[in-house]
């Protein structure tokens, strides 16, 4: 039985996990949070001739978003998020300046909203969405019966921080209980540090 090809990419100042996610038999690949360095994403793509069908936000952070532009004028495909994080899309740009000291592309906006229990197809395979407020109100989680991409909600090492003032800790735990009884015997991908199993 074929898997989903999964290509870890570590980009940015954060070092923030950018994902390829592609299906081997039909060469479709899903782009999860391009953190930064589009030309690098894109060639990756082109080396291995996928056929991108859209680029999924885990939230709105900066961090995780930093590649959009490059990569929309280079590929005709969607930008997905959950509605609730669209405020922080469109002030993604002034916080990179703020927290990077320097200038960077604009942020485009997204093309679909997202919510619990969609499903993105990706070739032959699907990832359901499951929404994991509580680092952003916006944050999703993608997952099938083998992976879960986790965002920065759960980390190998620790949980997202809830100290923003749009973060609730509550809401938080109540989604790493959720990830928690969804990743049993999964692998689980988060949006920075390493590759872990529950």
């Amino acid at each position: 039985m074929s898997h989903l090809e999964i290509e870890q990419l570590i980009l940015g100042d954060l070092e923030t996990n950018c994902y390829l996610v592609s299906d081997p038999q039909s060469g479709q690949v899903l782009i999860i949070d391009p953190a930064d360095s589009a030309d690098f994403i894109t060639q990756k793509i082109l080396d291995q001739q996928l056929q991108p069908v859209g680029i999924l936000l885990t939230h709105g952070h900066f961090d995780h978003v930093l590649g959009l532009l490059e990569l929309k004028l280079n590929f005709p495909i969607p930008i997905l998020i959950h509605q609730a994080d669209i405020f922080l899309l469109a002030k993604a740009q002034a916080s990179a300046r703020h927290w990077l000291k320097r200038e960077v592309d604009p942020v485009p906006l997204a093309d679909v909203f997202i919510k619990d229990k969609d499903l993105i197809e990706i070739g032959n395979f699907q990832l359901q969405i499951m929404e994991t407020p509580g680092h952003t109100l916006g944050s999703i989680c993608a997952f099938n019966h083998e992976v879960v991409f986790t965002g920065d909600t759960l980390f190998k090492d620790g949980v997202g921080a809830a100290n923003h003032a749009y973060s609730n800790k509550r809401q938080l735990w109540k989604s790493i209980e959720k990830i928690r009884e969804l990743g049993a015997g999964k692998t689980l991908y988060s949006g920075h540090g390493e590759i872990f199993s529950l």
